[in-house]
Parts: C-alpha cells; structure tokens; sequence
C-alpha cells in the first residue's frame, strides 16, 4: 500500500486472548460490510445487528442491555439526556387527535414539552392529581393514549400507585409510562408493577460522577420498539460511545453510592427535622411524607435526593443563607459525589393539585462526603437563616455535636 493509503487503512486486531473487564469504546459512524450482498440485506440484521453507528455500536448496546435487565425489560434506547428520555418516550406513541395525562408533581421540562410540543401537534395534554385514582379515573376517555407518572413526584415527593394506575390505565387501552429517576432500577422497578415503559436519566445515578449527560427508555413489549426506534433514527438521535462507556463505569459502583448516600441522607433529614425553622422534611423513607405507604410496599430501597420545607418565617433568608455553605454546593440536578442544595419554585408547576405552602422548597441531594462535614455545613446553614429570621438557634450546633458525640 501507498503510506497515504496505509494511514487510512486500519487492519483487523484480532481480540483472540485479550478479555478485558472494561467494555471497549467503539467509536463509529460508517459500518463496512464484507460483500455486496451483505450491503444489499442489511436490514436483514434486525435490531441487534450493526448497520449505521447512530443506530448503536458494541458499546452503546452493552449498556443498553445491562439497563434492559436491570428493569426487567425487553429493549433499551439511548439518548442524549434525562429529558430526552421522557420527551422520546412519549412522542413517538401520540398522534392528532391523541390525548395525554400527565401526573402534576411530574418534571417541570416535561410539563414543558407537553404544553409546547404535543399541543402543537394537536395531542390535548392535561394533568392529573398524583395522589388520587379517582381523578385519574374521572379524566381517562377513549382517547387516552398515554398516562405519565413520575414517582415519588418532582421536588414534592409525592408517591404513586403504579399498580392501580396501570389497572385504570390498561382498561381504558392507554400505556403507563413511568420516570424512575428517582429510584433508579435498583430501588423500583415500574415495569414489574404494571408500567409499560420506563425513563431513567442516567446522568444522575448510573453515571454517578457529575461529567455525563444520557437518558436511557426501557419497554416491556416488542409492539413499542417499532415506533420509538423509528422516530429515533428520522430524528438522528444518537448518543456517544465514550460517554456511554462512562456511564458503564458509573453502574459499577451505583449500588454502594446509593446505600451510602441514602444512610446520609436519612441522618440529615433528621437534622433538618430536629429544626423548629423547619415546617415538613419530605423523604419517602420518613412515615409523615405523602404516600410513605406505598414506598414502603413497592420500593427497595432510597436515594439520597430530599426536600425541605421552611417556617414562614425561616423562608425568605433561606436562599441567601446557602452561601454559608462550604461542603454543599449550590447547583441543580443530583445524583453524583458531591452534595448539593438547590431552592426550586412550585406553583407555577401546579395546576390539578395547587401547592398551598410557600413557592420555596429546598432540594438536597446527598453525595460521598464525610457525614460530619455535611452535618456541620448544615448547622451553620441553620444558624445563618436563624439570625437573619431573629431567632436564637444554638440547639441546633448543640445537636450536631450531640450527634457526633
């Protein structure tokens, strides 16, 4: 070969006694094929074969199949994000005419989508109460194609029945589609309890590090994969060999950092609990939270990711209080090493269940710090927002001491 060719021609390695544990990163956009005919049949290959590298890569599929048994599925799809997955769960399974219920306490980007996007498209959206089966049931019709969950509900927590929402739903002919973000597989698996398809935004947990952005969707039946893997391709929706091979790293450990970070986070609920600045903590582990019942028939376990609800009067200091903070830091999404707090808004993001308390709820998420620095950046957090509200708050330093006593 000429030099110019033979930088250009790569030759076949052969992997014959090369097994690595690491899953090798297939970068590729062109597939080859060893004949004319092969080229011609390709779609011969079926879902698993390889014919385009937007349409997966030994790397991507790895991944996709390790999510597939994690949730108990029949096929997975990549895509960029954890919003994309929602997104993408939906659209390819509506048309005119189509309408949608979507849970009230559901992420406010997919509220988004549904009253921009689907709306245009001619899909009537509307929102239901989370909590109540009988609201869910008064606005199913003929037309209903889809029901939303997201359990436990954004910021809010609040818990759904999944069971009883697929009876209602499957009755009616509709699909249930579930945001399992949260809990991830390992603590909740909503196709086992009657869901139809299932949305993870790997960015949090799966990938666990705070560096990758991908959204996985999981379905339980072959007569989903059709429309999902069509509309992916006629979007050119692909996601990255290297960031999938990153969140293949992240599942390795996720089951430690899970149970670490949510054994932290039940201390620093208590923490916060302990606080008279503190009017409800809301965790679904904790038997005052909504719908804790049902957490604890259908879950397996926690995350780390809960919500805070201040006094009247502790509320207006909370947001500037956070630059006290030295452990935590101040930033949205969760699920990586690093602790975070966040103050989010609600009541615009309410319509069938209005939220009635202040339009302030503070998200925390627990990472892998030490559990005495969390605490103490806690505790000055607290001091701060006493002062400020003119409260006198010692006992709340002397029950982190007592505590690491």
């Amino acid at each position: 070969m000429n030099d110019l060719t033979q930088c250009v021609v790569t030759p076949k390695v052969k992997l014959d006694g090369f097994d690595s544990l690491g899953v090798g990163v297939h970068r590729a956009s062109t597939i080859v094929f060893e004949s004319a005919e092969a080229y011609a049949t390709r779609g011969d290959r079926g879902d698993d074969g390889y014919t385009y590298g937007l349409y997966g890569t030994p790397t991507t599929r790895t991944l996709e199949a390790k999510i597939t048994a994690l949730e108990g599925g029949l096929r997975t799809f990549l895509v960029p994000s954890g919003q994309a997955a929602c997104s993408l769960a939906i659209l390819p399974l509506v048309k005119a005419g189509d309408k949608i219920l979507i849970a009230d306490t559901a992420y406010p980007p997919v509220r988004d989508f549904a009253d921009r996007d689907l709306t245009k498209f001619g899909i009537e959206v509307e929102y239901y109460d989370p909590t109540s089966l009988s609201d869910l049931e008064a606005r199913m019709d003929e037309r209903t194609r889809i029901v939303w969950c997201e359990s436990p509900g954004s910021t809010t927590m609040e818990l759904q029945d999944i069971p009883a929402i697929a009876a209602i739903a499957h009755r009616s002919g509709a699909l249930v589609g579930c945001d399992n973000t949260w809990a991830t597989p390992l603590n909740f698996k909503p196709l086992e309890h009657g869901a139809d398809i299932v949305a993870e935004a790997l960015t949090k947990y799966f990938s666990g590090h705070s560096d990758v952005l991908m959204g996985s969707i999981t379905v339980a039946s072959e007569d989903l994969v059709g429309a999902i893997k069509a509309t992916l391709g006629r979007y050119g929706i692909g996601v990255s060999p290297d960031d999938a091979s990153m969140v293949l790293r992240g599942m390795e450990t996720m089951g430690v950092r899970l149970k670490h970070a949510s054994q932290a986070a039940s201390v620093i609920c208590d923490q916060f609990a302990q606080s008279r600045l503190v009017g409800s903590v809301l965790f679904p582990p904790r038997p005052e939270c909504p719908g804790h019942h049902l957490w604890k028939r259908d879950f397996s376990g926690s995350s780390a990711v809960f919500s805070v609800i201040f006094t009247p009067e502790a509320t207006p200091h909370v947001a500037d209080a956070l630059d006290v903070l030295n452990t935590f830091a101040i930033g949205a999404s969760w699920g990586g090493t690093r602790s975070l707090m966040a103050p989010m808004p609600v009541k615009r993001f309410r319509t069938a269940r209005p939220w009635a308390g202040a339009d302030l709820v503070l998200r925390i998420s627990i990472g892998l710090e030490a559990l005495s620095d969390l605490q103490t950046d806690v505790a000055a957090f607290l001091t701060c927002i006493a002062q400020a509200a003119g409260t006198d708050r010692a006992d709340d330093q002397n029950w982190v001491r007592l505590q690491q006593k």
